[in-house]
């Protein structure tokens, strides 16, 4: 069965690019600029599979385990940070997360 694939780099390079735009362009909502942080994060770990079957290797697919186990805690760690910011000041707009800077 051969298996092109330059199609699956296309649409890891078309996922990295949907994240890279949410987040560049989404600057008021935490949770989207999060959202946009794991599609980017999903891309590479796309990108790692894709070439790991290339190369014919086994590393590229622990590479991205370990990826893909350091971004789910992140996205915890970023979850609860975040539930704990809206209990205290009520809301998670952007604008106000300014203050933690003083």
């Amino acid at each position: 069965m051969v298996v092109n694939l330059n199609l699956f780099l296309i649409v890891s390079v078309f996922l990295f690019f949907i994240g890279l735009i949410g987040f560049f362009v989404n600057r008021k909502n935490i949770l989207l600029l999060l959202l946009a942080l794991e599609i980017m994060l999903l891309a590479v770990n796309f990108n790692l599979i894709i070439f790991s079957v290339f190369i014919d290797d086994l590393l590229g697919q622990l590479f991205m385990l370990i990826v893909l186990t350091v971004a789910a805690a992140e996205s915890a760690l970023g979850l609860a940070i975040l539930i704990v910011y809206y209990r205290v000041r009520g809301g998670v707009a952007l604008d106000t997360v300014q203050v933690l800077r003083s």
